[in-house]
């Protein structure tokens, strides 16, 4: 099916089982949204439980769709990502699309319950945590698809392995940028690695100046422009168009270890292609996370 045929019948996703992280706020939200008009059973993930509840309601109302779900977890927290991974699999017999979209901002240098760098800890660990806590369950449900949400920032970072918690000196922009080009080598060291498996691992650029609540963790006078321009910013459902459509369009069935910006392909930065790269982050994330590498 062509993607306008399939975008103008609602691209159904009926019997099939997300979950987003993140799915509280922002472009999250608006994947979920999307995903429940398609008629998917949607799993909510967040932290705050009076605000999830009141997404979760509206979501059900407004897409008419009663299978949507929330599960509270602080994605920062190594202990709580393994709850919600436990919690979902007593909960749920499959798992279809898994959407890694959680992610943080910090000006400045804090550091979780694990005792690792905030950033660091919520925009890649939590990806890769979860991630492979849920592998066996996305291999029985295969075909099966891994989104992974990045940004075009990934392309002014390389990976530090000799401060990759900003211990010796952080900003929150270089941190920043870090974190999502270690969302790209992930994705496609993930790929590489789930070959034959039926389990499709893409990332992708939502695009520049989304409405999010990324600027709530910025401060000094860029957080004050950055909230000043806020009103000016894209739309979350803009912002998650990309998301929906790695999840649930049939043009990208089969297609694994890609990056996608507006619904199309793109090349990531060069340093993202190092598969050397790639490799040495996840045995250093495997160790970070108490996985066997």
């Amino acid at each position: 099916m062509e993607r306008r045929e399939w975008e103008r019948h609602g691209g159904g996703m009926g019997e099939k089982v997300c979950l987003i992280t993140g799915a509280t706020s922002g472009i999250g939200k608006a994947t979920a949204m999307g995903l429940a008009n398609m008629g998917a059973s949607v799993v909510m993930v967040g932290r705050d439980r009076g605000r999830g509840e009141a997404v979760m309601a509206e979501i059900k109302e407004k897409s008419s769709n009663a299978s949507v779900d929330l599960m509270l977890a602080d994605v920062s927290s190594q202990e709580e990502i393994r709850r919600l991974a436990d919690e979902f699999k007593e909960a749920y017999p499959r798992l279809d699309v898994l959407i890694n979209n959680a992610g943080v901002f910090r000006s400045k240098r804090i550091t979780t319950a694990d005792g690792i760098e905030m950033t660091f800890a919520v925009n890649h660990l939590a990806y890769f945590l979860l991630t492979n806590l849920l592998l066996d369950m996305l291999k029985a449900s295969a075909p099966s698809r891994i989104v992974n949400v990045s940004s075009g920032d990934h392309s002014n970072a390389t990976i530090d392995f000799d401060d990759l918690q900003g211990e010796k000196g952080y900003k929150g922009a270089k941190a920043y940028s870090q974190s999502k080009l270690a969302n790209v080598l992930f994705t496609y060291e993930l790929a590489r690695r789930l070959e034959g498996t039926g389990i499709t691992a893409n990332c992708l650029h939502p695009g520049a100046g989304v409405r999010t609540n990324l600027g709530s963790g910025v401060s000094g006078v860029f957080g004050i422009m950055v909230r000043a321009l806020t009103p000016l910013m894209k739309s979350p459902e803009k912002g998650a168009e990309t998301s929906i459509y790695l999840a649930s369009s049939p043009e990208v069935e089969g297609l694994s270890g890609r990056y996608f910006v507006k619904k199309d392909e793109a090349r990531s930065s060069d340093v993202s292609y190092d598969e050397r790269l790639a490799r040495r982050l996840w045995e250093v994330s495997a160790d970070l996370s108490n996985l066997p590498a």
